[in-house]
Order: C-alpha cells, then structure tokens, then sequence
C-alpha cells in the first residue's frame, strides 16, 4: 500500500467495515479476461484459525458459476462511507471512503447445513437480524459460494485536515 498513513490495521475497524458493507465486487477472470461482478454477501471468522469466510449466492447457472469452475481465484473490493468532497483547485476534488481489498479462492457450498449457515449469515451482513429460516427447497434453488479470504487489507481517505483513529 503506498499511502501507508490510510492503512487501517486495527481488526475491529475492520471487522466492522465487513459487517457494515453491503455488497461487494468480486473479481474472476475467464480465460484471461477480467470479470467484475457487484454482489450481496455474508462474514464470518472461521472457528479454527479466524481467517474470514465470504459466502455469496446466486442462480444455479450463470458465467460465474461457469468461471468459479474453470479458475476459482479471485478478487474482491467493498466500500462504505463514500462521499464526495470539494477543493479550491481540479486536482484537490476528491472522495472520502473506507474499503476493503482482497484475494481468496471460491468454490461451490454442496453441504446443506454449510448452506444454511451461509445463507443465514449473508442475511444477518444484509440486516442485521437473525430470525431468518431456510428450508431444504429455500436452499436447493440456490447456488452458495464460499471465498476463503487469503490476503486482506483495508484504507480509509478522510476529508482534508481530517485524520480518523
């Protein structure tokens, strides 16, 4: 990261922009092609060594999926906190923010209770609530995907004269 003064390291600062974002950009390439996709997700910390867990789900046929099986790298960016902010000059415009970059690796959830988690805790990312239920039907009509995070890291850009933590 060049500007390392923007580098947010504190874990709960980032723990909380994970829970506070509402979607995410995934990244995939196809036979060499970037492929850009905006989607819903949902966090958690896996239990055993804490690294973060992105589930996604959609349709149970599509590019993605077609992709996700041929390459499961990917990429990953998601903002909050993003406002525009004037300056005397062209160049002093700019756009506060808060964001999250990362890599992992996806691959297709067939465990229905894994599936069930997932689903629940990307309603719980989206809502913030808990009393969601998934039946067996619910979830044979979706596809779950799971990035296990590899890298992450995460920037703030205040306003001028600002400075944050």
């Amino acid at each position: 990261m060049r500007r390392r003064e923007r580098e947010i390291t504190d874990v709960n600062r980032i723990d909380a922009i994970l829970n506070d974002c509402l979607y995410l950009h995934l990244g995939l390439v196809d036979d060499g092609n970037p492929y850009v996709i905006p989607l819903n997700y949902g966090v958690v910390k896996d239990k055993t060594d804490g690294h973060y867990i992105l589930y996604l789900h959609s349709a149970n046929e599509g590019r993605k999926l077609d992709i996700i099986k041929k390459n499961p790298t990917c990429c990953f960016t998601m903002e909050r906190n993003v406002a525009p902010f004037e300056g005397r000059v062209a160049c002093q415009y700019g756009m506060t923010y808060e964001c999250i970059m990362g890599t992992g690796s996806v691959r297709i959830v067939e465990d229905p209770d894994e599936k069930n988690i997932a689903m629940q805790a990307r309603m719980e990312t989206q809502t913030k609530k808990k009393e969601f239920v998934f039946d067996e039907r619910l979830l044979s009509i979706v596809t779950v995907m799971r990035i296990d995070v590899e890298t992450i890291s995460a920037k703030y850009r205040p306003l001028p004269g600002e400075e944050k933590e």
